[in-house]
């Protein structure tokens, strides 16, 4: 049995994002983190390892630097990293994205038992359109969203996240789960992970290793490929200083009414 786990190295978006001339963002000189929702992702399958005794497969699709988050996700305990990176792949939107690593994917097999987990969400897309298109190019059963998880056998039981409460869903294997944040907390990198880490299978698929593959298609990957495109990024500007009000209960609120009022809000 397998746990696929995508994972996206992502900038820190907490930071100031750097902006070509052309609009786009220079990844160059910001700082990278791994995806909030992949990290839980990724927790979910090594939950999955410790109950089960599966293999953990993390894959990213990413520059050459993406090594070393994957070497972070083998000190965690992941068991495999392979990173898909080519000059080919640059510029790919979600619909391309989704192609190259569901040809990544389909390359390593997908057996009865095993699971591909993704991330809801990257935080610098904020798209959630990767981990459903991967399902429906490998014709997998998919459930988004997942808050918890539960294995029976070849059954999955998810309880859905949603905005007004939860949903109850069972699927059978094999099957790909979008995981959010509040599905669990990862933990953290081992000593004995940190030194084992670049001993552990690492692999990189590059376009040669692809091409051969049946969703890979020049047509449909890349920047060329890529039906969408970001139009610009940018900083958004600071939000101004707050005003402080003092006084008493009754006094602060009699300012506020009063502020609102003049601002014709009230």
């Amino acid at each position: 049995m397998k746990a696929i786990v995508c994972v996206k190295q992502v900038p820190d978006t907490s930071g100031v994002v750097a902006v070509k001339e052309d609009g786009t963002m220079d990844r160059s000189k910001m700082a990278t983190i791994t995806n909030h929702d992949d990290l839980a992702a990724v927790e979910a399958a090594l939950e999955l390892k410790d109950d089960t005794g599966c293999e953990v497969i993390v894959v990213s699709m990413g520059p050459p630097p993406a090594e070393g988050m994957l070497r972070e996700l083998l000190a965690m305990g992941a068991d495999k990293a392979i990173l898909v990176s080519a000059r080919e792949f640059g510029g790919s939107d979600t619909y391309a994205t989704s192609q190259i690593l569901a040809a990544a994917v389909n390359k390593i097999g997908v057996d009865k038992d095993d699971i591909v987990f993704c991330g809801r969400q990257a935080i610098d897309g904020d798209t959630a359109q990767v981990g459903p298109q991967i399902a429906e190019k490998l014709d997998l059963p998919q459930i988004t969203y997942a808050a918890d998880i539960k294995k029976d056998g070849d059954k999955i039981t998810v309880k859905r996240l949603l905005e007004d409460g939860h949903m109850m869903l069972t699927v059978e294997t094999p099957c790909l789960i979008t995981c959010v944040q509040e599905l669990n907390k990862p933990r953290y990198m081992t000593l004995d992970g940190i030194t084992s880490c670049y001993s552990k299978p690492y692999e990189v698929y590059d376009f040669e290793t692809l091409k051969n593959e049946p969703l890979i298609d020049p047509d449909t990957i890349g920047l060329q490929g890529s039906p969408t495109n970001v139009y610009k990024s940018f900083s958004p500007p600071p939000k101004g200083g707050g005003i402080m009000l003092e006084g008493n209960g009754q006094e602060t609120c009699d300012q506020l009414a009063n502020m609102l009022n003049e601002k014709h809000i009230i």
